[in-house]
């Protein structure tokens, strides 16, 4: 195992012990004013397309959002886990039409439109669990968000990037590795955070 693998893994496991704190209230609160910050992001508030994903266990709260781009007109596209942890996607058409997957996460139900699909997304919600002051963003290690990344740029596409994280997981630094790629803004319930490349 790389340094940098081990050095991930060790802040991995230090911020997934800090989310565990937090109660069902605390992540309910968070959800609600994450909801009202995101909804203000021109990024978003501009854009037609997102990318996003639905939140599980104590991640910051999307489901507020999606109901709120969804009901606003935007086409929101979730992810669906394949076999090889690559991400098909798949329509939101609200909460009713969610379904159990695995690894405890919900997927859309419905048509799949293919791997590609997120490269026609405005603006990419990527879940994590740090972003540091360059932009750098720390997931969970699975792999899947970086082949995102990867086809976004192959295909020449430019959404805005943005994380949603608790106030605590922006911090001064995260390990990176080459193939990893900085992202555009970060919403906590206490503020928006932007970064220039």
């Amino acid at each position: 195992m790389s340094d940098d693998l081990s050095a991930k893994n060790a802040v991995r496991r230090e911020l997934l012990d800090a989310r565990s704190l937090l109660s069902p209230e605390d992540v309910q609160q968070a959800a609600a004013v994450l909801a009202r910050q995101a909804l203000d992001l021109p990024e978003l508030t501009e854009a037609h397309i997102v990318a996003a994903y639905v939140s599980v266990g104590r991640e910051p709260g999307t489901r507020t959002l999606l109901d709120a781009l969804h009901t606003r007109g935007v086409r929101v596209l979730l992810p669906v886990l394949r076999a090889d942890n690559d991400l098909d996607w798949g329509v939101y058409r609200g909460p009713e039409h969610l379904v159990r997957a695995g690894r405890g996460l919900l997927e859309p139900d419905g048509e799949r439109l293919g791997v590609d699909a997120v490269v026609e997304a405005d603006a990419v919600l990527l879940p994590g669990l740090a972003v540091d002051g360059r932009g750098m963003r720390l997931g969970r290690g699975g792999g899947s968000y970086d082949r995102v990344l990867a086809r976004l740029a192959a295909a020449g596409a430019d959404p805005a990037l943005v994380v949603l994280l608790y106030a605590n997981e922006v911090v001064a630094r995260v390990p990176e590795e080459p193939h990893d790629h900085p992202v555009h803004a970060v919403i906590t319930p206490t503020a928006v955070r932007r970064f220039t490349g």
